[in-house]
């Protein structure tokens, strides 16, 4: 349930990072305001945290997870009759909301019903319903596009609405939220919990800022600079990003791994460090073939440090906070870094989009990689013992 949900989640956001030229065609803007859509789908993230996170702790993690599937959903599709980009624009804000709220409630309800020693593995399977996600827009830009345009793509996007019956059907809800269970907590005690933990939290979102950087910087406008600086043609640009997607599902399972058995953050700094090395083949490689391994390679190495985010974030958590507190934090860490694609596409306006990706990324893995080793970390801390 949690993979599907947010397999689909991305699938939907991806979707604009496809078909970015041609929306600012039909609305007769620049690529550069249009990108402004895919900010605007982040910005709104921490929003969904709040409220379904706020949901999930106090009643359970199905009822917020499957409101929050049908939310998302029916923005999708409403966005492709947007008539106006200032009703485009809108749809994307709200569709933030439902985005912000899939991952923090699918994480927990996933992290909290997998066997300890498989934690970090599974988290990655988790996290690259990402990739998943972003592959599945790749196919249907390369399929569905050519033929019937941008507007039905997002229509395809309003399918995730019947992953709420197999979660109502199948899912049940973790003994762990059962332990830690906030319904008979009071509001005021419940903030008091979290404000008495708000170094952690603030720690975590600084982390999730620089991920977010990190992923968000080597994905938004990676087919725009395929299309318009290598002129690669749809099948092409579909067919790379799909090899890149590849690698990201293959580094997030086998960064989790290693996770699992030598730690959380000596994986994700690991990870960080090989991709600076990669940043050559990943943007200036001289051959479509090329450009697709330095793709592989890259999304391997970003997702992989990606993948053991849910594990990690869920095990230094507070039991009785989980619904809330990684959402929370990983959202507002997709906030800090929203301007992302939006900075990418301004530098590129004095540079080419590799110069400006390849810097941006370059900067981006090194504080990463500080970020991640100084913090703390709770390896394979078992929940329902913890407090």
């Amino acid at each position: 349930a949690g993979f599907l949900g947010w397999t689909l989640d991305a699938f939907d956001y991806f979707i604009l990072a496809y078909v970015l030229s041609r929306v600012a065609a039909d609305f007769h803007r620049s690529i550069a305001e249009v990108s402004f859509a895919l900010t605007a789908s982040l910005l709104t993230r921490p929003i969904g945290a709040i409220l379904f996170g706020l949901m999930a702790d106090r009643y359970g993690r199905r009822l917020p997870l499957m409101l929050d599937v049908l939310f998302y959903s029916t923005v999708e599709v409403l966005t492709g009759f947007a008539p106006t980009y200032r009703t485009f624009l809108i749809l994307r804000l709200l569709y933030g909301v439902g985005m912000g709220g899939e991952w923090g409630v699918g994480a927990s309800l996933a992290m909290e019903s997998v066997p300890v020693k498989w934690r970090g593995m599974l988290s990655g399977v988790l996290q690259e319903g990402y990739a998943l996600g972003n592959l599945l827009a790749a196919v249907a830009f390369w399929t569905v596009f050519p033929h019937w345009g941008w507007r039905p793509m997002f229509f395809i996007g309003g399918l995730p609405a019947l992953l709420t019956l197999f979660i109502r059907a199948r899912v049940k809800e973790s003994d762990a939220w059962k332990a830690h269970s906030a319904k008979t907590i009071k509001w005021a005690d419940y903030f008091r919990l979290v404000a008495a933990n708000w170094k952690r939290l603030a720690y975590l979102i600084v982390l999730m800022a620089m991920l977010c950087f990190m992923s968000h910087g080597t994905q938004d406008l990676y087919p725009t600079f395929l299309q318009h600086q290598r002129h690669f043609d749809t099948r092409t640009t579909a067919v790379i990003s799909v090899i890149s997607m590849l690698g990201a599902i293959a580094g997030g399972i086998l960064v989790g791994l290693y996770s699992d058995r030598r730690g959380r953050r000596r994986a994700m700094v690991t990870s960080a460090l090989l991709a600076i090395l990669l940043i050559p083949l990943w943007v200036f490689a001289p051959t479509a073939a090329l450009m697709a391994i330095g793709a592989f390679t890259m999304q391997f190495m970003v997702q992989g440090a990606w993948g053991v985010v849910p594990a990690h974030l869920n095990e230094l958590s507070p039991g009785a906070l989980r619904g809330f507190f990684p959402g929370l934090a990983c959202q507002t860490g997709v906030l800090i870094a929203a301007g992302a694609p939006f900075l990418e596409a301004m530098m590129s306006r004095h540079m080419t989009y590799g110069q400006a990706m390849g810097s941006f990324a370059l900067v981006v893995f090194v504080l990463g990689a500080v970020v991640i080793a100084c913090g703390p970390e709770a390896h394979r801390i078992p929940f329902v013992a913890d407090s």
